[in-house]
């Protein structure tokens, strides 16, 4: 988060892009911690966590041509 002006949610995917961990509103100039389980990240606008109900263990599908807002 180092020189970002706003917030953001970060949502860490394990294997299969299933949800290990989940940061809301993570502050700018904050680090999250470290998730060694975590095979990518997703960074979301803030809220995005809240709006969806997404929860770990929850299995991300990325299909073409849809945007998260």
């Amino acid at each position: 988060m180092f020189g970002m002006r706003f917030a953001i949610d970060v949502v860490f995917l394990g294997r299969g892009e299933i949800v290990v961990h989940l940061e809301q509103n993570l502050r700018p100039w904050r680090v999250s911690r470290v998730v060694p389980s975590a095979r990518s990240v997703l960074e979301l606008p803030a809220g995005a966590i809240a709006r969806t109900a997404t929860q770990a263990g929850d299995q991300i599908e990325f299909l073409p041509g849809e945007e998260v807002s």
